[in-house]
């Protein structure tokens, strides 16, 4: 294989992406880590996984950023995890020293990459990397709106029974706290939910949503989620990959669109083979605008604290 994606970060999100991303076979994949000898022994699981699993794709470790030279996506998983009773926002000048790095060694090794950001808190953390990058914004982008849309979707076929396939929502606004569940676009094959579930039980999935992933870290106790979200980040990959245009909740760098500039936070995005190729505005109501946008107020807040 020719093509190439960088996994920084070999810790459960990370090594669990570049798993899905190896049994995806789109491209090998190089895993970087601080810690000497876990994404070289991980690497090695990895690849020798790929006979019994059907693919083909070589999975490397390394501790050396010059190993992402020429990668075509690069993924930035690493930071410290949140743990019970930790808000994401908690984690903003923990992990924004990590991203500078990773970012500064990105515009050097991998200067035509485009970048998802999964790294919490998101938006901010996606925000800094396009800024120290130095990268346009259609080439960092934050995996966020997917998994809480993912997550949505789940709780909307155990509330109803059905396939989870059959479901697909939309959920706006910053990865966290004040994430916007739009039950309105939420449909299972098409029916609106709110044919199908009461607004009272709608209201109660929307909001175990917003907690979706601090319900996970109260469950695990010693961490956050990992195969939801790294799941999240391979179909990232392959809209880019294969050139998909799929509209996808995402975090994407807004000039005006809702009200709202200057921050990446939650909104429809169209992905494919240049990133983000385009941000959809929905016809949202008072209510659901004023949610989004007070999303993005609190993020721009945090954003103050790292001096933008």
């Amino acid at each position: 294989m020719n093509k190439k994606i960088a996994v920084i970060g070999a810790g459960n999100v990370g090594a669990t992406t570049a798993m899905y991303l190896a049994e995806a076979n789109l491209a090998d994949i190089v895993m970087v880590d601080i810690i000497e000898g876990m994404p070289q022994g991980k690497a090695l699981d990895l690849s020798q996984a790929g006979p019994v699993r059907a693919y083909n794709s070589m999975v490397y470790g390394t501790n050396d950023y010059k190993d992402i030279k020429g990668a075509d996506i690069v993924i930035m998983t690493a930071g410290l995890p949140r743990k019970p009773g930790m808000s994401r926002e908690d984690l903003l000048n923990m992990n924004a020293d990590i991203i500078k790095t990773a970012a500064t060694n990105i515009k050097k090794h991998a200067p035509k990459s485009f970048v998802i950001v999964v790294s919490n808190p998101l938006d901010i953390m996606t925000y800094h990397m396009q800024k120290v990058t130095g990268f346009p914004s259609n080439r960092v982008f934050g995996q966020a709106g997917v998994l809480d849309s993912t997550r949505f979707c789940t709780f909307v076929a155990m509330e109803l029974g059905v396939a989870m396939t059959d479901v697909q929502s939309m959920v706006l606004g910053g990865h966290g706290d004040t994430m916007v569940p739009l039950p309105r676009y939420t449909t299972v094959a098409g029916i609106p939910i709110s044919e199908l579930i009461p607004a009272d039980r709608i209201k109660e999935i929307s909001e175990r949503t917003r907690n979706g992933g601090g319900e996970i870290v109260k469950l695990l106790k010693t961490g956050s989620a990992y195969y939801a979200p790294a799941a999240a980040t391979v179909g990232m990959c392959k809209a880019v990959f294969n050139d998909e245009k799929r509209l996808l909740p995402a975090s994407a760098y807004l000039t005006g669109e809702y009200g709202i500039n200057d921050i990446y936070i939650g909104v429809p995005v169209v992905l494919g083979a240049n990133g983000v190729e385009k941000i959809i505005e929905l016809k949202l109501n008072k209510s659901e605008l004023t949610a989004l946008q007070n999303s993005a107020k609190t993020y721009k807040e945090h954003l103050q604290v790292l001096g933008y």
